[in-house]
């Protein structure tokens, strides 16, 4: 279960670092259509309005990713032992 939980965290640092890839190659504003989707994809992006380092955005959303993949797994593996 540890190694799922850190898949979820990598896909989570892998998600915002592909936002700020993207937001750096196309100069994205917050008046974009895109910007829905980063804020789903990346929750820390809600907090837009007070400046953020990179390294900070990854690292959150690198943990929340894990604490969402921690709440899916165990539910995950409580539902298998229920049948």
């Amino acid at each position: 279960m540890k190694h799922r939980i850190g898949i979820w965290a990598i896909a989570g640092f892998l998600v915002a670092g592909c936002w700020a890839l993207y937001a750096f190659a196309t100069a994205m504003t917050p008046t974009d259509r895109i910007v829905t989707l980063v804020q789903l994809t990346c929750p820390i992006t809600l907090l837009g309005f007070y400046p953020l380092s990179l390294y900070l955005v990854l690292l959150a959303n690198a943990a929340t990713y894990a604490l969402i993949g921690l709440i899916v797994e165990t539910l995950r593996q409580r539902l298998n032992h229920a049948k």
